[in-house]
């Protein structure tokens, strides 16, 4: 008979659900367990039925969406023809990962849960869910949630897990490593390589670095679609600039609401630093191979440092747990093995805590650890992937062709220490150079933001950077406006001081004078809410309140569309309350009947809100 087994499917759009997704897998492994690991796309939802134990951990990501690779998926899981008995005999589990910042928090979880229970599916344990707000993130939820899944998997069948829910004694390291690296000599490499100023070498090295890499979440976007160059960098006030960037390769094709994927650059000095630390040969050739293909595919080498370049994060990144774990394996003085053993036990959870709160990178943490030499096949596993940053693209095809502009507010923080992080992809672009001619690589996504037609008339309400998205759809709409008639477009912006931080203060009050695309007169408006300017806060939702019979008009008589930008922390939610107000007020609706009003607008795509925290 064969031995039970436990599939765990995940579904990730930024990759912390696979780091989720890959801790069940080594402590379920770690209790005697048979685990398969899937990405959700790489499994057939069809053959649900056929599967006893199964665990999700899924993401939720913009306003309640599945990940990319769910989406087939949830169409199947959608179908009208789905009974009641139809999961009939499958136990299940779900993990989430979400932000309770966002109103929609872990909707993709509940909704999975909800919708397995429907189809007969029998709950193992309560979904658990994970928060990116809490001090630990989602590692805090998981943890505990981890614990009551084994105990209910036991009780539900003892032979899961044949040794007990507590037992971790199959822990062998070596035995998990994901990839081999072949190392070539130079007298091997019969190719020719091009200078690093062609930029479609450049690409095809990204690109081959990412294929190679461990990680499958850069696989997927592998090659990037365009290299862009700045040749502008305005500073709007002292922490936010505007990049304007032109495409050097492929052309920079992209629609208004489109999102741009950045992959930042390291600093060249951490990337050697990291290397000398672990006694890398940056100017060897590898090939990466994952164990579980083989060698089939013929990949061609690529030079270590570019690979470690391109993929691993090793100066912004701050390592998992599990990174400590593997450290103390390979710490050579008993001081250093003794205190990492005490960071990944039960009782030092708390210390791992406190030191983890201080964001550190690997390369800090490895030089906090001097002993430790891990191998390189493991620092390709281990190291966080090396991600895209996304940016709200400010600009419109039409009006700058083979152009693309982003507004870009640098990150920064203070630690618990008072050491000052920024953040790796916005620090980097606002100190680019136009003189320098550094090389961008990008990708161009659809983002929660649906570029809209000319002829709809438009509500936008985009606090601080939230405004980024709407500069673009204004630049289009003042462009289109040359060649006939457009609809009118409220604008609610807002920020602290008048002086210090109204960005694009000239573009749009230029489009608010006589005839201007946000004129009054023409049937639109701009209305900006200073906060900091008076004692009492002033923010975009009060300046709606005010305007409430003009929001009212293009809402009901005009059938707007509304689009809402901004941070995810509290405006969403307030903006959306704002909206209940005016529908009771001007309407003369209940607040339940303006608010399932709304809701019906968001499922119809006539609400659209890009949040971020």
């Amino acid at each position: 008979m064969e031995k039970k087994k436990l599939l765990i499917l995940y579904a990730s759009q930024t990759g912390n659900a696979i780091d989720a997704a890959e801790i069940l897998q080594r402590e379920a492994t770690r209790r005697c367990c048979r685990v398969t690991l899937l990405s959700i796309d790489q499994f057939d939802a069809n053959h649900l039925p056929n599967e006893e134990n199964i665990v999700f951990v899924v993401s939720t990501t913009g306003q309640g969406e599945p990940p990319d690779s769910m989406k087939t998926f949830w169409t199947i899981l959608s179908r009208k023809d789905l009974g009641p008995d139809w999961l009939k005999g499958v136990h299940y589990a779900v993990f989430g990962l979400g932000d309770s910042g966002y109103k929609t928090y872990n909707y993709v979880a509940k909704k999975l849960d909800k919708k397995l229970s429907c189809c007969g599916a029998v709950a193992i344990v309560q979904t658990g869910l994970g928060d990116d707000q809490k001090p630990l993130g989602y590692e805090g939820a998981l943890d505990p949630w981890m614990s009551s899944l084994w105990k209910s998997l036991y009780q539900y069948d003892p032979n899961l897990l044949p040794k007990g829910p507590d037992f971790t004694g199959n822990a062998s390291l070596i035995d998990q490593l994901k990839a081999q690296v072949t190392y070539h000599e130079l007298d091997d490499l019969h190719s020719e390589f091009p200078a690093i100023t062609d930029m479609e070498y450049l690409k095809n090295q990204i690109e081959r670095a990412h294929l190679m890499s461990t990680n499958s979440f850069s696989k997927k976007k592998a090659r990037p679609h365009c290299i862009l160059q700045v040749i502008n960098n305005n500073p709007l006030c002292k922490d936010v600039h505007q990049l304007e960037c032109e495409a050097v390769s492929s052309s920079g094709m992209y629609d208004v609401g489109d999102v741009l994927a950045v992959l930042p650059e390291q600093s060249p000095a951490a990337v050697d630093a990291f290397i000398k630390r672990c006694n890398l040969n940056p100017e060897s050739y590898i090939t990466i191979h994952l164990k579980n293909q083989g060698h089939d595919a013929v990949k061609p080498p690529i030079r270590l440092k570019s690979f470690i370049k391109f993929t691993m994060d090793v100066a912004s990144a701050s390592p998992r747990r599990y990174f400590f774990e593997v450290m103390s394996f390979f710490a050579s003085t008993q001081s250093e093995k003794e205190k990492l053993q005490y960071f990944i036990s039960a009782e030092g959870r708390d210390a791992l805590h406190n030191y983890q709160k201080e964001q550190k990178s690997v390369l800090e943490v490895l030089e906090d650890f001097p002993s430790v030499q891990v191998p390189f096949e493991w620092l390709i596993q281990l190291v966080p992937p090396l991600k895209t940053r996304a940016f709200s693209i400010s600009s419109s095809c039409l009006a700058h062709p083979n152009q693309v502009h982003i507004t870009v507010k640098v990150v920064s923080w203070r630690t618990p220490s008072s050491k000052k992080r920024v953040g790796l992809c916005s620090s980097w672009l606002a100190g680019l150079d136009p003189q320098h001619k550094v090389a961008i690589p990008v990708w161009f996504k659809k983002g929660s933001l649906p570029s809209p037609d000319r002829l709809v008339p438009l509500i936008l309400i985009g606090p601080g950077t939230g405004c980024a998205p709407f500069r673009g759809f204004l630049e289009e709409r003042k462009y289109l406006s040359s060649f006939g008639a457009t609809a009118p477009v409220l604008f609610f912006f807002g920020c602290r001081n008048e002086d210090d931080d109204f960005l694009y203060k000239n573009f749009w009050l230029s489009l608010s004078e006589s005839s201007g695309i946000l004129s009054e007169d023409m049937g639109g408006g701009f209305y900006v809410a200073f906060s900091r300017d008076q004692r009492e806060k002033v923010y975009v939702q009060h300046k709606m309140r005010e305007q409430s019979a003009r929001v009212w008009k293009l809402l009901h008589d005009d059938e707007a569309t509304i689009y809402v930008a901004g941070s995810s922390i509290k405006m969403p939610s307030d903006v959306f309350s704002a909206f209940v107000d005016i529908m009771c007020k001007e309407g003369n609706m209940a607040k339940e009947v303006a608010t399932r009003l709304l809701e019906q607008m968001q499922e119809a795509g006539k609400y659209n809100v890009e949040s971020w925290s």
